[in-house]
């Protein structure tokens, strides 16, 4: 297994990655897919920020990291999202993603990193729990998908 700073000619891999689970979960509340193209330009504008696992030369997982919301008064305030394929999970490899990802954003002069997490995924609430992030609202039926109303769970960890 190899951690590495994403390239844009790994946007196909993280885009099909991503595309899973918009399309076949709760995880994620958007139901619009990732562009290939899109994704390799903001991997090129912005390389630090986002990183993934490799197996065999494969892209299996994906971090990346932006700001929480906008504006200059959030500009050390970042949230996150890792995504793993499949036969990826379990491993360990989201969580040394992850640490990759805080150690970046860190020294970057990040202060803070934030998680939302549905409330349709509790293996996602349980790896942020884990990985030391701490659950501090819930945000109820703030979003809809597949005619579902879904809880937001925000959790933070300072840097």
């Amino acid at each position: 297994m190899t951690l590495r700073s994403a390239q844009p000619q790994d946007a196909a891999a993280i885009a099909t990655i991503w595309n899973a689970v918009i399309r076949d979960t709760l995880a994620t509340f958007t139901t619009v897919e990732k562009e290939a193209t899109a994704l390799a330009k903001q991997i090129a504008g912005e390389p630090n920020r986002w990183h993934v696992a490799e197996v065999d030369g494969q892209v299996v997982g994906f971090a990346c990291y932006f700001q929480f919301r906008g504006g200059p008064g959030y500009a050390r305030a970042m949230e996150f999202s890792v995504h793993l394929a499949p036969e990826a999970r379990g491993k360990g490899l989201g969580r040394k993603l992850l640490e990759q990802l805080e150690a970046a954003a860190s020294a970057e002069g990040a202060h803070t990193l934030y998680g939302g997490v549905s409330s349709a995924n509790p293996e996602g609430a349980a790896f942020h729990e884990k990985c030391g992030f701490e659950r501090l609202a819930t945000l109820p039926e703030v979003g809809r998908k597949n005619d579902q109303w879904l809880d937001l769970h925000l959790y933070q960890k300072f840097l």
